[in-house]
């Protein structure tokens, strides 16, 4: 920014204020237009240094600021605000939920040890809702990729015998453990005939 455009309009609005007085106050106006020069650009350079800082006050992460390059003065804004993201930190967003309430009904027939049901039962009478409702909602869930986790998903000491060790210590989920995926006690597999309960419901998928 050339600040002597400025500094010359100062020096003519002195000169012609001073045309109207004598001789004396027109000298005396012409030495102080050549002398004023410093003090105006100094002048100048605190008023745009201070309407900077006005100006950055009321942005959002960017700085004005104001430098000086050789007798002129230049402006420089800093700062852009929140950084773009690229494509690789862009994670693709989840696939929607299924719905509950639309979509074609299967029949599926569920055995569970009476422990598990038992807890289920519980947990789907806290809800308010039915077992059926209560499973249907655990496999919505559990396809979210997010699902909470139900009663079940608690430590608890392990069987003798089939699936988990006699005394070991594991995580029954949804999808695993008595009653499940290859579990004891599902279909016919071991255990399918001892001890378990089965659930029969809808779930619609």
């Amino acid at each position: 920014m050339d600040l002597n455009p400025y500094i010359d309009q100062l020096r003519e609005d002195l000169t012609s204020a001073a045309a109207a007085g004598d001789d004396q106050t027109r000298q005396t106006a012409a030495v102080l237009s050549g002398a004023i020069e410093p003090a105006a650009r100094l002048a100048i350079m605190n008023a745009l240094s201070d309407l900077a800082a006005e100006v950055t006050t009321n942005l959002d992460g960017q700085v004005v600021d104001l430098r000086l390059d050789g007798r002129d003065v230049r402006v420089v804004v800093s700062g852009g605000g929140s950084p773009s993201h690229t494509a690789d930190d862009t994670e693709p967003p989840p696939p929607p939920p299924p719905s509950g309430d639309s979509g074609d009904i299967s029949r599926i027939t569920l055995r569970l040890v009476e422990e598990i049901k038992s807890q289920a039962e519980q947990a789907a009478s806290a809800q308010g809702v039915s077992l059926n409702t209560f499973v249907a909602q655990a496999v919505q869930g559990a396809l979210r990729g997010g699902g909470r986790g139900g009663p079940w998903d608690r430590p608890r000491r392990g069987r003798g015998g089939h699936g988990h060790g006699g005394h070991g210590r594991g995580r029954v989920g949804p999808w695993d453990g008595p009653g499940f995926g290859g579990g004891p006690g599902f279909g016919g597999g071991p255990g399918g005939e001892g001890g378990g309960s089965r659930v029969r419901g809808w779930v619609q998928g």
